[in-house]
């Protein structure tokens, strides 16, 4: 794809870059795609989708207990059971905020890991890694955000979303839905959205805006970003996902650079039909 030659003007040392179709064939590749690359945010992904088998394999319950008190496995994947943002403190009551929270995220990978009586990074390795194939793939500490991965690893992670082998395919079409519509909150680095929708452990495009997708991108896109400049966006409409891995810190490069490029991959996808 042409349009993956975008990432070489980007102003970050190292960028890999994959797009993949609905299919799970690869639509085209850019950059060392088996460098591991740390992954920030997008650790959440998979995070979530952990969980989501621990779900399917009566492990655990979406409407149980976790978290602080009200709160859930649904309110922590979602971003909505109050806690903070990077600390275990209640800001709000469960499901009446949408709060970015790792917090949330590392209260959901101690419930699992007690759970199951396996520790989550292992956990993940067994439900997630290691049937996809991702090899180079590791969890080195928070399910929030420190995970390690390659786009070789992470193409296969989006091919099994846009096309389920180890859920239900209803599963994962409930974790790209809304869940509590209509609150507001913050999208790191891109302010205050409303409604700041979100599914479980997805973040869903609706019609937020700025964003870090493309002006192109359907509302239904869902995905990721991370901090450490980093994205996985699926778009349900195109039929396709895209994976970009840096070394650079997310900032305004990243703001100015990501939605025309996404913009680009979806017209060259649009015109290939």
């Amino acid at each position: 794809m042409k349009s993956l030659a975008m990432t070489e003007n980007w102003p970050v040392p190292t960028v890999a870059a994959a797009v993949v179709r609905a299919d799970g064939t690869l639509a085209g590749s850019v950059g060392p795609t088996a460098h591991r690359f740390p992954l920030a945010s997008v650790t959440k992904p998979l995070a979530a989708y952990a969980a989501l088998v621990a779900y399917e394999e009566g492990a655990v319950e979406l409407d149980e207990p976790a978290g602080p008190s009200g709160s859930t496995v649904r309110h922590l994947l979602a971003h909505t059971s109050g806690l903070a943002f990077d600390e275990p403190r209640v800001m709000a009551a469960p499901g009446e905020r949408r709060i970015y929270s790792n917090a949330g995220f590392e209260a959901l990978g101690d419930h699992i890991a007690k759970a199951t009586e396996i520790p989550f990074p292992e956990y993940l390795r067994q439900a997630v890694l290691e049937p996809l194939g991702m090899a180079s793939t590791t969890l080195d500490g928070s399910p929030a955000k420190d995970g390690v991965s390659t786009v070789a690893d992470l193409a296969r992670f989006a091919a099994e979303v846009q096309a389920p082998r180890l859920l239900d395919p209803r599963t994962v079409l409930a974790a790209q839905t809304v869940v509590h519509p209509g609150l507001k909150g913050v999208l790191p680095g891109y302010g205050q959205q409303n409604p700041n929708d979100w599914g479980l452990g997805l973040e869903i495009r609706d019609a937020k805006s700025p964003h870090w997708t493309g002006s192109s991108s359907s509302p239904a896109t869902f995905g990721h970003f991370g901090q450490s400049g980093t994205f996985l966006w699926v778009d349900p409409v195109a039929g396709a996902a895209c994976v970009v891995l840096t070394d650079r810190d997310f900032g305004p490069w990243a703001i100015e650079a990501w939605p025309p490029f996404t913009d680009a991959v979806l017209a060259e996808l649009g015109s290939a039909r």
